[in-house]
């Protein structure tokens, strides 16, 4: 950083509001997901036909994270993430809406669009402010950020268990959950470091001369290893709490349970993880966690339901720092990071198009529960493209420039 670097007070409230952003961001997913097993009954899907469903989340989601970079670049962090949440929160309130009248799922399926479309762009912005956040800062807090994620799921599912054990309303639930998740974005953008937040034409030229960050091998490995992460990550928020339902003869209550239990450990990881990663670097944890993803999964599918719950604790941890570590190595290079981010999320998001639909035809033929041994699969070949992830020796410094006026 430069001389230009913004003082430690002004450092830590930027990294305050986006941990607020980033909590939102996973409360609002979770208490959706939370809500799946009410979600089949009210509509009588199938698993796969509950695969389609979740396939227009994702849909909306791929839609929108190719753009979200260019769109950071131009009208800033801030304002990139109030869009994302212009779209996402009114989405699912639709799509829960349409849900509660038990209407046709081509009634649902739009709002669950653009609770999709809406997620990709929150996500690659609030991913680039932490990256602006940890460069500030000049030591590895991306973790922090995506554990501040992971904590609110666990709050949401939760709070979702909580509230289906008492049969509260779908559209009840999820209202409230607009209306905090709205507010607590307004006042934690409010806070956000200004730097690649500009439209000025010597940043707009600088990006258009530079070379695609599609064309680069490192960061396309990286996205596949985000890719892995976010499957391992992704099933388990799509599908753990109907396994455990389906496969171990639980009720839904103790299904969202099941996967409270995979969120709470995945977020005591990020939280715990920084410091493995400071001592023993990237690499070598990101294998050892991928390889627990692979035993705790198995946990899960050959154990009875204590074995199983057991297991969903070590999936969590396995699932735990593949994504906020992906989206470290892929902003190493400051100058960089806003395309390369947008890229690697692109990427990583194709595991959300195409995990719901693969689990949900699996689950046709051979049960929800088997069909996890997928995750297994992917994290095997996780584990052979991790060594991308080893910092860049010398990275370009990032550029700190004027905000937009708002």
């Amino acid at each position: 950083m430069t001389a230009a670097t913004p003082d430690l007070a002004r450092i830590a409230r930027a990294r305050n509001g986006d941990l607020a952003v980033f909590a939102a961001n996973g409360f609002a997913f979770a208490s959706w997901m939370s809500r799946i097993p009410d979600v089949r009954e009210l509509l009588s899907l199938t698993p796969g036909a509950l695969g389609l469903l979740l396939l227009s989340v994702s849909l909306g989601s791929v839609i929108g994270l190719p753009t979200a970079g260019r769109i950071a670049h131009r009208i800033g962090a801030v304002n990139t993430v109030r869009l994302g949440m212009a779209l996402m929160l009114p989405g699912m309130l639709l799509a829960a809406i349409a849900t509660q009248a038990q209407a046709p799922l081509y009634l649902v399926v739009p709002g669950l669009f653009l609770f999709g479309l809406g997620t990709g762009m929150w996500d690659v912005a609030q991913n680039l402010e932490g990256s602006i956040v940890e460069q500030a800062l000049g030591r590895a807090i991306m973790p922090w950020f995506h554990a501040a994620f992971s904590g609110a799921t666990v709050v949401g599912a939760l709070v979702g268990a909580g509230l289906t054990a008492l049969q509260v309303p779908l559209v009840v639930h999820i209202g409230g959950v607009v209306v905090v998740c709205l507010l607590t974005v307004l006042w934690g953008t409010a806070g956000f470091l200004p730097a690649f937040d500009t439209d000025s034409e010597e940043a707009t030229a600088s990006t258009g001369k530079a070379r695609s960050a599609w064309t680069e091998p490192r960061t396309l490995l990286i996205g596949v290893m985000v890719l892995a992460a976010a499957f391992t990550e992704g099933t388990a928020n799509d599908w753990l709490a109907v396994a455990f339902v389906d496969g171990h003869q639980l009720d839904n209550a103790m299904g969202v349970v099941a996967l409270a239990v995979f969120l709470s450990f995945m977020t005591a990881g990020r939280i715990l993880g920084t410091r493995l990663l400071d001592r023993y670097g990237r690499v070598v944890v990101l294998r050892i966690l991928f390889a627990a993803a692979i035993v705790g999964c198995s946990m899960v599918v050959f154990g009875n339901a204590v074995v199983a719950f057991i297991g969903a604790a070590i999936w969590g941890l396995g699932a735990s720092l593949g994504f906020p570590v992906g989206m470290s190595a892929a902003a190493d290079d400051p100058a960089r990071a806003p395309m390369r981010l947008s890229v690697v999320s692109t990427i990583g998001y194709t595991a959300f198009l195409a995990g719901p639909p693969l689990l949900g035809f699996l689950g046709d033929h051979v049960g929800i529960l088997q069909s996890l041994l997928v995750v297994g699969a992917v994290s095997i070949a996780a584990i052979l493209v991790v060594p991308v992830a080893k910092p860049l020796a010398d990275p370009t410094p990032a550029p700190v420039e004027p905000e937009p006026q708002r």
